[in-house]
């Protein structure tokens, strides 16, 4: 592995930090630990930790000896200073003269012994760090160090022979304070030592500066990549996959429905998906042994957080018979599912301790001949499940190059997936409405477009932007946040309207609701219309309309989890207008397209409904036309704006607010929500 450590970077970074009051050592630290976080192969978000031993001045004057360690939460890629909390040390040191310490209690010492109170809560594995002397100490999960501990009875021999006596070994222990103490002692009884190795787990390097702890560890785990390269096997063999190819997206829904959580009645908490594939990923997802392994577990317990007990396995899909495929990925996730239900029963059993189940939904699929899916409540948490994913990849493939994958038990994972304190987070956690949940929004680049796609995406949605503007979707999208996406197309055009539902199954996995709002309007009088136009206007009008309606619906059919068709009727569609037949005809029939699929999807958990806005400033009401019409009726423009029962002007984020009401309105289908300030002309009787 290659040793980053660059002279000029570190002290451009020690004088950055020394204008802002950060002393040379802790600067060093934030620099070293930025250079194990950016490589995956050695920690992956949020795991790993870093530590130096310091003096600091309280708000009071007063001088403490403290331990400056990796915070909960932060990562260690982009660490900042306060992502080091200081904890007074001597607490720390005494703390090891107990004999026993729970988890919650050592938080609390922790915690009652930062210097700011405000920081966050130091490392799980702080007492570790405090009780080895060095002023620097560096843990990394690498995979290349899994390789040669995840090996059974055998791996304790093997890491002598491998590294030698300059590298004590441990052990596993769950991480906190016992596994602390172990690791002093055998430090203690072997002071000479570089580093310790824990079992099962990672590395621990230290040293009197931060390049020297750095140097360690990049050496000894280089020492462990360059064994397995020498001494190692292909221990993949490639199986016969099927002749009929498919693609990513012709599984996806399905896949992304089956691992929903289901909360009955037609409830469920959807999963995103991140789908990834390389050469590497196929070799390994293509051979024969890619279930046993995925059976055997994590390559490290800290893992266990992000993929449960291990990644589920389905079969090659064959294309020349993909539709019995929906139900076999549904037996897999359902056996999946059971032996999850079965590991934490038979594990919560073992002592009295209240514990509420996670859901039991794979966060990562391996499909041979495709790749792999990862699953999480966000986009954010499906790549990281497929980060870990590559990365349990590598150490699997490591480990069994030179011996047999053997990592820890998954009756070991268990004290550490269901940790009291990740627990007591679990409770405290509140998704947003929309959370884990796709939205694909047509003319989202338009103020209605616009405004419901920053609505859905504060709620928790990732949403699809599409506009014929790829340009202004894009950037509408941005602006929306929470990973959004643009997506340029014409929707008039059927296969643009594919390319779009296509692009988020690329994205996300699926689709679950679909606002269809792209229109325009043209004038003139009905009988005088030119007879193109009045077809154009059908075109994006109504048949835009219903081709994104089947688009989703196909969609919604493939996942089995219902979905939401919501579509931008109009005033004009049931109080026309002189001179907007043209706009107004074709807006009817959208209004009774959407009761249509009310009515012929309803049993299939997919609900449809409308809005019925008016006087919007949009593309359709411009400044132009706002202008125009309100000196033709002898009104101000404002006056005209708020010329209804509550007279006031109605907004795009009063129409935005429709929509959303109506996609989280679970037990609502085939209304029609009128957005005006009132007009008794334009109510629905």
């Amino acid at each position: 592995m290659k040793n980053l450590w660059n002279d000029a970077e570190a002290e451009k970074l020690v004088a950055a930090y020394a204008a802002k009051g950060v002393d040379r050592d802790l600067a060093l630290r934030v620099y070293t630990t930025r250079l194990l976080g950016g490589e995956p192969r050695l920690v992956l978000h949020g795991g790993g930790n870093t530590s130096c031993k310091a003096t600091v001045t309280d708000l009071v004057g007063d001088r403490w000896d403290v331990l400056c360690v990796k915070g909960s939460g932060w990562d260690m890629a982009v660490i900042e200073p306060q992502g080091l909390p200081a904890v007074k040390m001597t607490p720390l040191l005494k703390a090891r003269a107990l004999d026993r310490l729970s988890d919650e209690d050592m938080v609390a010492l922790q915690r009652a012994n930062l210097v700011d109170p405000s920081s966050p809560n130091p490392s799980v594995e702080t007492l570790l760090h405090a009780f080895l002397p060095h002023k620097f100490v560096d843990h990394t999960h690498s995979t290349a160090i899994l390789a040669i501990v995840d090996q059974g009875d055998d791996s304790e021999a093997l890491s002598k022979k491998v590294f030698g006596a300059k590298m004590g070994f441990v052990p596993y222990i769950k991480p906190g304070f016992d596994l602390a103490k172990a690791a002093a002692d055998i430090y203690d009884a072997d002071p000479t030592v570089e580093g310790l190795i824990l079992d099962k787990h990672g590395i621990f390097t230290f040293g009197a500066t931060a390049k020297q702890a750095y140097d360690l560890m990049i050496h000894y785990v280089t020492v462990a990549k360059h064994y397995v390269a020498r001494n190692g096997r292909n221990p993949l063999s490639p199986v016969k996959l099927p002749a009929a190819k498919v693609t990513p997206g012709d599984i996806a829904p399905m896949l992304r429905g089956a691992v929903a959580v289901a909360k009955g009645e037609g409830r469920f908490d959807r999963m995103v998906s991140d789908f990834r594939t390389s050469e590497k990923i196929l070799e390994f997802v293509n051979s024969a042994g890619v279930a046993d392994f995925a059976s055997r577990g994590v390559s490290t317990p800290d893992l266990s957080i992000r993929i449960k007990t291990g990644p589920m396995v389905l079969p090659a899909p064959d294309g020349a018979s993909l539709g019995g495929y929906k139900a076999e990925i549904a037996r897999h996730v359902g056996k999946y599912a059971a032996e999850y239900q079965a590991y934490f029963e038979e594990n919560d059993a073992l002592d009295n301790v209240k514990r509420t189940m996670l859901d039991p939904m794979p966060r990562l699929s391996l499909v041979p001949g495709l790749g792999m899916f990862g699953h999480g409540r966000t986009l954010k948490d499906a790549k990281i499940a497929s980060d870990v994913g590559e990365m349990w990849m590598e150490a699997v493939r490591g480990a069994a190059a030179i011996g047999t994958f053997r990592p820890l038990a998954k009756s070991d994972l268990f004290p550490l997936e269901y940790w009291s304190l990740e627990q007591a987070k679990l409770a405290s956690n509140k998704p947003k409405p929309l959370t884990g949940q796709i939205v694909l929004v047509t003319g989202g680049a338009g103020a209605i477009g616009a405004a419901t796609a920053k609505l859905f995406a504060r709620e928790g949605a990732h949403v699809v932007v599409v506009d014929l503007d790829a340009a202004k979707a894009s950037e509408v999208a941005k602006s929306a946040g929470n990973n959004s996406i643009g997506v340029g197309g014409d929707i008039t055009k059927a296969a643009d309207v594919r390319a779009a539902f296509d692009a988020a199954v690329a994205a996300y996995g699926g689709v679950d609701i679909v606002v269809s709002n792209a229109g325009a309007a043209w004038e003139g009088m009905i009988g005088d219309i030119d007879d193109a136009l009045l077809r154009k206007s059908f075109e994006l009008n109504f048949f835009a309309h219903q081709s994104v309606a089947q688009n989703a619906v196909r969609i919604f059919r493939q996942q089995g989890t219902g979905g939401v068709l919501l579509f931008n009727a109009s005033k004009q569609a049931v109080n026309p207008g002189a001179k907007f037949g043209a706009y107004g005809l074709p807006k009817a029939a959208t209004l009774f397209l959407s009761r249509q699929y009310a009515l012929e999807y309803g049993g299939e958990g997919i609900r449809s409904n409308a809005v019925n806005a008016d006087r919007i400033r949009s593309g359709l009401l411009t400044d132009a036309m706002i202008a125009s019409r309100s000196t033709a009726r002898g009104l101000s423009e404002k006056d005209y704006m708020s010329g209804n029962l509550l007279g006031q002007e109605v907004t795009a984020e009063d129409v935005a607010q429709a929509f959303l009401h109506q996609a989280l309105a679970e037990r609502t289908t085939a209304d029609v929500t009128t957005v005006d300030g009132g007009n008794i002309a334009a109510a629905l009787r």
